[in-house]
């Protein structure tokens, strides 16, 4: 079947997959996105034919020719999502519906095809159920999905591609934090901006993380975990960090993040925000001023401020750096608002507690 929003997958089981010992050794300390599976998903799209060739097949090499249209033209998307082992020995992943609406979104910015979400949904099913071996049992691992697509039709031309390949890949990895939290330190970039009104800021394209790079490495000569951009327009406005949205905590237990449009409308964004009002607290989406932020640090006013996404979940910052100086939130420490909404979040995810939301996914 061919082309609709569900498609037969072909399971090829690798031949020759990775023996149990050196599994094991490899899952030890797998860090992150280094150790990879036995297997891959791969989709094939042409246009007037729509999607076919749906696979399960051992991980390997893409061929590709010097004109394939991704290589000149960038037209690429991609999502990250995890599978866990959940406590009572069953594996979920969570929110993939949220990551299969929002592939499909990017997909439109970029002018792409779209996958039907059903079948981006069935191909993680497939990989996790293939590769299940592969997820860590400890606590704080899991496995780490990256579905992504990209314009495979071999041409030189600046229109959209007719052709595309869909493909996930799954990495097995330790937790973001193996020595514990730690408040991260973060660099302002008084140069470089992610992205603009009108730009691919909301789309989950390569190019957005190519064009940060610079400003992650400005922030690494400041002796800093990652970099905060500002707003392109005026330059005083606080968007997001190179892969993970922000949130600021007031004296009087208001919540306030950036405002979408020109920033990735994260899934574990939108989860912070349904439990942080389940919580109690207030919560605002608007434009956070750099001064402000500033201003609100010394008076005490602002109390924590955290970033979170797939990889890291939830991590307070305690340092921001700007060419003018550094200033500390609340002394540096992680806070009570940061820290209780990471083990709500986390705690949901793993099954130990109830979900109430229908956001954790079920594979077995």
């Amino acid at each position: 079947m061919s082309g609709g929003d569900k498609l037969d997958f072909e399971i090829r089981p690798n031949p020759q997959p990775v023996a149990a010992a050196e599994r094991a050794a490899l899952m030890a300390n797998p860090g992150f996105g280094r150790v990879f599976t036995d297997h891959m998903v791969t989709i094939r799209y042409a246009e007037g034919k729509g999607w076919y060739d749906a696979r399960v097949e051992a991980r390997g090499p893409i061929p590709m020719d010097p004109a394939t249209a991704v290589l000149h033209y960038a037209q690429e998307i991609f999502e990250g999502l995890k599978a866990y082992q959940a406590v009572d020995g069953g594996i979920t992943m969570f929110r993939p519906d949220a990551n299969a609406a929002r592939f499909a979104d990017s997909a439109q910015r970029m002018a792409m095809a779209p996958l039907p979400e059903q079948v981006f949904l069935d191909s993680l099913h497939h990989l996790i159920d293939i590769d299940r071996a592969w997820i860590p049992s400890g606590e704080g691992g899991s496995l780490y999905l990256r579905p992504f697509m990209f314009g495979s039709e071999v041409f030189l031309g600046v229109r959209p591609a007719n052709e595309y390949l869909y493909v996930v890949i799954a990495s097995p990895v330790e937790s973001y934090f193996s020595s514990g939290v730690k408040p991260l330190t973060v660099w302002a970039s008084p140069t470089y901006t992610r992205a603009a009104p009108g730009g691919t800021g909301a789309a989950k394209c390569g190019g957005n993380y190519a064009s940060s790079l610079i400003a992650k490495a400005q922030a690494a000569e400041n002796d800093c975990d990652d970099v905060i951009f500002l707003d392109a327009v005026e330059r005083r406005y606080v968007d997001e960090m190179s892969g993970m949205n922000i949130f600021f905590v007031y004296d009087d237990g208001t919540l306030a993040t950036p405002t979408l449009g020109t920033i990735l409308p994260g899934i574990t964004r939108e989860s912070v925000l349904t439990l942080a009002r389940e919580a109690g607290h207030q919560v605002v989406e608007r434009q956070v001023g750099f001064d402000e932020w500033r201003a609100d640090a010394a008076s005490g006013r602002l109390r924590e401020v955290f970033a979170c996404g797939t990889a890291a979940v939830i991590t307070p910052i305690g340092t921001v750096r700007h060419p003018g100086g550094e200033f500390a939130i609340a002394g540096g420490e992680p806070g009570s608002v940061t820290m209780g909404l990471r083990q709500t979040l986390v705690d949901i995810q793993r099954g130990r507690t109830e979900d109430t939301h229908g956001w954790v996914h079920r594979i077995a």
